[in-house]
């Protein structure tokens, strides 16, 4: 953005240091020059940074099942409840390969719920075996050896792996498709009842997985690249 190198900006900054741009009975100069040397190079620093996020490409998986991808959301209350009422959860898991979707509400987000979901929602319901999957640190995820997804995961060989500790955006396919499941289900319906949102999730996720198209499997659908997959195995 500036044209300007890493190196060149330490050396005005060093110059500035020995005062060769300003009188040599300028204190005050010489200090102004330091902080202008240092808010050029955040500036370069930060348009670095906004570049490389901007070229880096998504990456997928290179099998199906090789990381399902897991997160909770609470969600709002609905038209007519109030405070005292009870807050339902959104569960959440996306194939990393595929970007197929599983999705579930339950009344709580325990460990118990998290287990429940990981077993009947996904690997009842997945044809292809799970090998890891991939959360944040959320106690509905993580606990000791007595911890119900724990246990499941270790009865059925799954990996469990972690977001960085207070940085669950790193979860970045799960809070994704979280966010586009509030947009594009959730606050697009006016619901009278739960078990009515619970319908609509469920159309939501066949058409998720079986009609919109998604730019990262190249305008293919998660079913469609699942089936791709599926017959380059037979």
């Amino acid at each position: 953005m500036f044209s300007v190198s890493r190196p060149t900006i330490y050396n005005i900054i060093k110059k500035a240091r020995l005062r060769e741009f300003n009188p040599r009975n300028s204190t005050n100069n010489h200090f102004k020059s330091i902080r202008y040397g240092i808010k050029r190079l955040a500036k370069v620093e930060k348009s670095i940074q906004l570049k490389l996020k901007a070229q880096a490409k998504c990456y997928n998986k290179s099998y199906s099942g090789e990381m399902m991808h897991l997160d909770t959301k609470r969600l709002p209350l609905l038209k007519g409840q109030s405070a005292k009422d009870r807050r339902e959860y959104l569960f959440v898991g996306i194939n990393d390969f595929s970007r197929e979707l599983y999705a579930e509400i339950y009344p709580d987000k325990s460990q118990f719920s998290a287990a429940d979901f990981l077993q009947n929602n996904i690997l009842e319901q997945s044809p292809y075996f799970i090998d890891c999957i991939y959360t944040d640190n959320g106690t509905e995820y993580k606990g000791t050896k007595d911890h119900a997804l724990v246990q499941l995961c270790d009865q059925q060989r799954i990996n469990q792996k972690y977001t960085h500790t207070a940085r669950p955006q790193t979860n970045g396919k799960a809070e994704r498709v979280i966010r586009t499941l509030m947009e594009m289900w959730h606050d697009r319906i006016e619901f009278t009842s739960s078990e009515h949102r619970k319908l609509e999730l469920n159309r939501f996720i066949n058409y998720y997985n079986t009609v919109k198209p998604h730019a990262s499997l190249n305008k293919q659908t998660p079913y469609e690249v699942l089936d791709f997959y599926f017959k380059q195995k037979v």
